[in-house]
C-alpha cells in the first residue's frame, strides 16, 4: 500500500509536466509534493520528505505572488493585412486546427477583429462576422496555451463586453465540435441553441 502512494505522487507530479498553463502547473505540482511528503515520512525516507516540503512551499510562494499579481488586459485592433497577424497564427497554427478552420477566416472583412493582450503580450486573438442584426459569430476565440487561465475570457465576455455591444450586437454565437472548447464555452456563460447545430457542430450562444 505504500508503494502506491509513491506511484500516486510520481503520477502527479509528471501531470503537473504536462500542463501548458503555468497556474495549473503549480497547483498540481503542489499536491503531487504533498503526497511525495506523506510517502517519505511513512517509510521514513525522511530526505525525500525534506526535499518535496521545500518544493511545496516554493509552489505556494509561487502561487500566492501569482494571485496577489495585478493582471492588465487590453483590447487591440488587428490591421488590415497584418503581418504579425500571420506569424502569430502560423505560430500556433498546430495548436489552432484542434479548434478552428483558419483557413476561413477572413480577418480583414471581419466585423470585429483584435487582439487581446495580457501585460503588453498579445495573449489571444478574436473574430467576429455578422450572423444577423443582433448575433456576432465568433469565427476565432483562440488564446495561446500559457494563458489559458480562464482569465482572458472572463476579461472579454464580462468587462469588455461593451466592445459587442457598441456595435448593436447583444448576442454571441460560435460553431464547435471539440470537447474542451464546448467545456470553455460553458465555463464562460454559453448554453447550447440545438436549433443551430449543423452537421457535426454544435451551437454555442450567450446573451450580453
Amino acid at each position: 500500500m505504500l508503494e502506491y502512494v509513491g506511484y500516486l505522487a510520481s503520477v502527479i507530479v509528471l501531470i503537473s509536466l504536462l500542463m501548458s498553463s503555468v497556474k495549473k502547473l503549480r497547483w498540481i505540482n503542489l499536491f503531487g509534493s504533498l503526497t511525495f511528503v506523506i510517502y517519505g515520512l511513512l517509510i521514513k525516507a525522511y530526505p525525500v520528505a525534506i526535499l518535496n516540503i521545500g518544493t511545496v512551499g516554493i509552489n505556494i510562494y509561487y502561487l500566492v505572488k501569482m494571485s496577489n499579481q495585478k493582471t492588465y488586459f487590453k483590447i487591440l485592433e488587428i490591421d488590415k493585412n497584418s503581418k504579425y497577424l500571420e506569424h502569430f497564427l502560423l505560430l500556433h497554427k498546430n495548436d489552432l486546427k484542434n479548434y478552428f478552420d483558419v483557413k476561413d477566416i477572413d480577418v480583414d472583412n471581419a466585423e470585429l477583429a483584435f487582439y487581446i493582450l495580457r501585460d503588453i503580450v498579445p495573449a489571444g486573438v478574436f473574430v467576429g462576422t455578422k450572423f444577423d442584426n443582433q448575433t456576432l459569430m465568433i469565427e476565432l476565440d483562440y488564446v495561446s496555451p500559457p494563458y489559458r487561465d480562464f482569465s482572458i475570457g472572463k476579461y472579454l465576455y464580462s468587462q469588455e463586453k461593451q466592445i459587442f455591444l457598441d456595435k448593436g450586437y447583444n448576442k454571441l454565437i460560435t460553431f464547435t465540435k471539440n470537447p474542451v472548447h464546448m467545456n470553455y464555452l460553458r465555463k464562460m456563460g454559453f448554453s447550447k441553441n440545438e436549433e443551430l447545430d449543423n452537421d457535426d457542430l454544435f451551437c454555442y450562444q450567450i446573451t450580453l
